[in-house]
């Protein structure tokens, strides 16, 4: 039955994370929730080590947790569940390509759902940091070691930018994160 759930659930986020990973996360969460497969805290430290290792997020959570609910075929049930949807849609469009950009209702679908796209993955990332730095609705709880990191990689951020005129890169914002957290939080 676990097999069955994996593929379900995953598939399930393989057809509608719309928006690239980030904007899968909301869904993925939701998936992982309904089965109880993770714990909310559990799942966020687990969207950072995704994120944070070579591969898209959703790949690299489907993989996570399907081999912690059901071993090594648990895992590649997931990961074949979550891209098995892009596999599929990604050869239609390769036939249809040419045609269908051209086409004016396609293109105002894709036009409508960007504001979505942006939505979901701005809530998204409001939600995390919320959460991560001042708990639940729930249960409040300051964490001022997330706050910190929080503010040093905004800081680190912006600061770059006034400077350097050039946004700073993801993967040195990673690294910043990883470096404050090892100071931080004690190595």
């Amino acid at each position: 039955m676990i097999y069955l759930d994996l593929f379900l659930g995953f598939l399930k986020v393989g057809c509608f994370a719309f928006g690239g990973a980030y904007g899968a996360i909301p869904l993925i969460r939701d998936v992982v929730m309904s089965y109880g497969w993770l714990s909310d805290e559990m799942l966020t430290y687990m969207i950072a080590v995704s994120e944070s290792t070579p591969g898209p997020i959703m790949v690299n959570l489907a993989t996570y947790i399907g081999s912690s609910q059901a071993g090594f075929l648990g895992a590649v049930i997931a990961t074949l569940a979550v891209v098995l949807p892009s596999f599929l849609i990604i050869l239609l469009v390769t036939a249809l390509l040419k045609t269908a950009l051209k086409n004016k209702y396609v293109q105002a679908v894709l036009r409508g759902l960007k504001p979505c796209v942006i939505g979901i993955v701005l809530a998204t990332g409001i939600y995390m940091v919320l959460g991560n730095c001042f708990g639940t609705v729930s249960a409040i709880k300051v964490n001022l070691q997330a706050i910190i990191i929080t503010v040093l990689l905004v800081a680190s951020m912006f600061g770059y930018k006034h400077f350097s005129k050039k946004k700073l890169s993801p993967i040195l914002l990673i690294v910043i994160s990883a470096a404050a957290g090892m100071v931080i939080y004690g190595i």
